[in-house]
């Protein structure tokens, strides 16, 4: 038997298997999670014929897109992605000009005000700590050697390149440094940022037309064959493939059980990726009281653990945003709303003063790492496991298929990146299909 003839005949089992796993299906294809990943790889799939059923744990869609509109009118902002990132090949970048939404260049935007413990840094501290971040972003440009932590990359340089990379890790990652792969971070894409006022809601905007059953997490997968069946508190649905779309933190956690177990290649897949902890605090401010606070500031503390990015009136909203990321992130989403938002505010009156608390009138903690339906804010590869991403992509038995921002390659962390990835796995099914 040649080789071609052995590859037709293999190419005829998957199509002969295919097709018996759609005649015992409820529907070609299930996916599961309606954040951008799945959202899009669902489209696609509408978009060849096939039928599609989207299975979504929240009650809403858009994942870890989300503007928050709870603190009302004139005061929504986005407690999940808010940047187009490397806009020159991002799906997103069309769809944000076309839908008219308001945007601003985040290249254009001055060096935020550094605070350390409430003492505004002088001039000389500042250049030393954009010197620090030029001599990270050197170290981290295509490092030699293995596979490392970033704190590991950096640490024989002095303290202020240390405290760089410290910032950056939590302020852009949302993890400690040693935490983090410093190939996985070479790999990231770069490029313009475009920052989107709304971005969540313009990611549910676009595919409001989807019917996706919402307040229907996936508890189960069974792929023992010839399709997929999955197990949902309103029973079971049959198909003849699955897209996976959770969050990596909620496969490691063992949120979805499934039958038979993940071999070990995929299990190690999910361990290589860590979930970083970034979040976001916003705080309703008096708009008259807190019109002229302008400035971005970066804060600093001796508490171990803690950076924080303070956003002063999003495109001209009265609104403080606190970021933060790393293990003080969690231990503020661990500690609850309530004194989440006091330590915001304490830090908010550190910068401008006492007299800010009067300014403020209410606020909501972006608590991913303590929500179920997340377990995190975005992947991280940790040191060593930068093949991680990649081995996610391989489908379990060519019907169940993985994809979402952490299989992203180069687009990691992203909007843009899930997009992409979620239109890849939906390619992958059609081609199972026999499309």
């Amino acid at each position: 038997m040649t080789l071609s003839r052995r590859s037709l005949l293999a190419g005829a089992a998957v199509l002969a298997a295919s097709a018996r796993a759609r005649a015992a299906a409820e529907v070609e294809v299930v996916v599961i999670g309606a954040g951008a990943a799945g959202l899009a790889a669902a489209a696609a799939i509408r978009r060849s014929g096939h039928g599609v059923v989207v299975l979504e744990a929240r009650e809403r869609i858009g994942g870890r897109a989300f503007t928050e509109t709870a603190l009302g009118a004139g005061r929504s902002f986005d407690a999940g992605a808010q940047y187009v990132h490397w806009a020159e090949r991002n799906p997103w970048r069309e769809i944000v000009r076309a839908s008219g939404v308001r945007t601003s260049d985040e290249s254009t935007g001055s060096w935020p005000v550094l605070v350390k413990d409430g003492v505004r840094a002088s001039e000389d501290e500042r250049r030393r700590r954009r010197a620090g971040f030029g001599r990270v972003s050197g170290l981290l440009d295509h490092p030699a050697g293995p596979d490392r932590a970033v704190a590991q990359a950096v640490a024989g340089e002095d303290e202020a390149v240390r405290a760089a990379a410290t910032g950056l890790t939590r302020l852009t990652l949302g993890e400690e440094p040693d935490r983090v792969s410093s190939a996985d971070y070479d790999q990231l894409w770069s490029g313009d940022d475009i920052w989107v006022d709304g971005y969540g809601a313009l990611v549910a905007r676009h595919y409001a037309e989807l019917s996706v059953r919402v307040g229907m997490p996936a508890t189960g997968i069974d792929w023992r064959g010839p399709g997929v069946a999955v197990e949902t508190p309103g029973g079971t649905l049959r198909a003849a493939c699955a897209i996976v779309t959770v969050p990596v933190g909620v496969l490691a956690a063992g949120s979805v059980r499934f039958t038979p177990d993940l071999p070990a290649s995929t299990a190690a897949a999910v361990a290589g990726l860590g979930m970083g902890a970034y979040t976001k605090i916003g705080l309703a401010l008096d708009p008259a009281k807190a019109k002229d606070l302008r400035d971005a500031v970066i804060l600093t503390s001796g508490t171990p653990g803690f950076t924080a990015y303070l956003e002063m009136r999003p495109f001209d909203r009265p609104l403080a945003v606190l970021h933060c990321g790393g293990d003080g992130a969690r231990a503020l989403c661990e500690a609850g709303e309530p004194a989440a938002l006091a330590a915001a505010t304490d830090h908010l009156a550190s910068v401008f003063g006492a007299e800010i608390r009067g300014t403020v009138s209410g606020g909501r903690l972006a608590a991913w790492w303590t929500d179920p339906f997340s377990r995190g804010s975005y992947s991280v590869a940790r040191p060593g496991r930068l093949a991680a991403r990649e081995a996610l992509q391989v489908p379990l038995a060519e019907r169940v298929f993985f994809a979402g921002e952490a299989a992203a390659g180069g687009g990691a962390m992203t909007v843009g990146g899930a997009t992409l990835d979620g239109e890849r796995a939906a390619r992958a099914v059609l081609t199972r299909l026999g499309c």
